[in-house]
C-alpha cells in the first residue's frame, strides 16, 4: 500500500512545468516579503498555528460525542477543550504564543539534534555517519542559538523559520520546473 505517495512520472511533471514553475516564483515572492518583515511573518505562523489548533480542537469535541463510555468521552472532551483554548489563545495574545511556540522549537531542536548527533556516532564507521552527526550538531546549535535568546527572539524567529521555508521550497519547484521543462 504507498497511500497516494507514489513518485509522480516525469510526463505528468513535464506536461506541468509552467504550473510548477509558477509556484515556485510566488513562494519565493512570499518567501522574500516575509524575510522583509519577520514580525508580520511570525504573526502569521500563529495565526496559521492558532487556526489548526481551532479546527482539531472542535474536531475533538465532536468525536467526542461519538465515543461511547463516559471515560472516553471525557478524555476526548477535554483534549478538546484544551486545543481549542490554545488556538483561541493564538489569536487573543500572538505574542504569547509566539514565546511559547518558540520555547517549544528551541527545545524539540536541541533534542533532536542530540539525538541525530548520538545516532551518527552509532552508525560510525558507516560511510556518510560524519555527515548525520554534523547535521545533528548544527541541529542542536540552532535550537541553543534560539533557546539563548528566548523570549526576545520570538517576536521573529517563527517569521525567519517561515521565510526560510518558503524561500527554499520557492528555489526547489522553481528548480523541478526547469528540469522538466521540455
Amino acid at each position: 500500500m504507498t497511500f497516494g505517495l507514489d513518485a509522480p512520472s516525469v510526463l505528468t511533471v513535464r506536461d506541468k512545468w509552467g504550473w510548477f514553475l509558477a509556484l515556485g516564483i510566488l513562494l519565493l515572492i512570499f518567501g522574500f516579503i516575509a524575510l522583509a518583515n519577520l514580525f508580520v511573518a511570525t504573526v502569521a505562523s500563529v495565526f496559521y498555528i492558532g487556526m489548526m489548533m481551532l479546527v482539531g480542537g472542535v474536531a475533538y469535541l465532536v468525536h467526542a460525542f461519538q465515543v461511547k463510555g463516559w471515560d472516553h468521552i471525557l478524555f476526548w472532551a477535554a483534549s478538546g477543550i484544551l486545543y481549542t483554548i490554545a488556538g483561541l489563545l493564538a489569536f487573543w495574545n500572538p505574542a504569547l504564543t509566539a514565546v511559547i511556540v518558540t520555547f517549544f522549537m528551541a527545545v524539540a531542536l536541541i533534542v533532536a539534534g542530540v539525538f541525530r548527533t548520538w545516532i551518527g556516532f552509532r552508525m560510525r564507521p558507516m560511510r556518510g555517519s560524519g555527515w548525520v552527526i554534523f547535521g545533528g550538531v548544527i541541529t542542536a546549535l540552532a535550537g541553543l542559538v534560539i533557546a539563548l535568546g528566548w523570549p526576545v527572539n520570538s517576536l521573529w524567529i517563527l517569521g525567519l523559520f517561515l521565510a526560510i521555508d518558503l524561500t527554499m521550497q520557492g528555489w526547489a519547484l522553481i528548480a523541478v520546473a526547469l528540469a522538466a521543462k521540455p
